[in-house]
Order: C-alpha cells, then structure tokens, then sequence
C-alpha cells in the first residue's frame, strides 16, 4: 500500500534551497527543474516501501526517521500509520545530526 506524503513546512523550505543551489551552479532552469523533479521523484517513490529507507541512528538509538539519497542531498522522513512525514531535505555532507540530536 502507497503511503500517503506530507511535507513539513521545513522541508518546503529546503526544497527552495536546493533549487537556488542547483540554480547558482547551473544556470539553467530546466536542469535545475530537471533535478528538484526527480528529487521530489525519488522521495515519492519511497512511498511505495517506506521501510525501505536507511534508519537514522544517533548514539546507537534508532531517532524515529528514515532517510532516502538522491545525489548530493537525504531527504528525512518519519512514519505514522500510512503517512510518511518528510521533515527536512538536507546536503549529505552538513552537520544533519544536529538537527535530530533531540528526537
């Protein structure tokens, strides 16, 4: 069964950093279009077998939040009785911990 996606208005927010990045480097809206497209693809696709995603372990304690790769960024997600909550889209090589260090 397909969960249904929720986007917390953080996550929002991170989209629009994603495409003004993708947009500073490139230049171009359609590659930048292209990009947060099958960003957004990617973490529709997870829907399908949310489980599937990589768990998120702070100090050998599962945080409650799974995560999906798409190139340079790990979207963040939890689960409730199907509905997956997307609560941050972050760059892979931040300092995202900290930002679940208190889950």
């Amino acid at each position: 069964m397909k969960y249904k996606i929720m986007f917390a208005d953080e996550a929002i927010r991170d989209l629009d950093r994603v495409w003004d990045e993708i947009f500073s480097v490139t230049k171009d809206i359609t590659v930048t279009s292209n990009y947060v497209n099958s960003l957004i693809d990617t973490i529709e696709n997870k829907s399908y077998y949310p489980y599937s995603g990589t768990q998120l372990y702070y100090d050998d304690a599962f945080t409650g939040y799974y995560f999906v790769r798409f190139k340079a960024y790990l979207s963040f997600y939890r689960l409730t009785e199907f509905v997956m909550f997307v609560d941050r889209i972050l760059y892979a090589k931040s300092d995202y911990i900290k930002c679940f260090k208190d889950v």
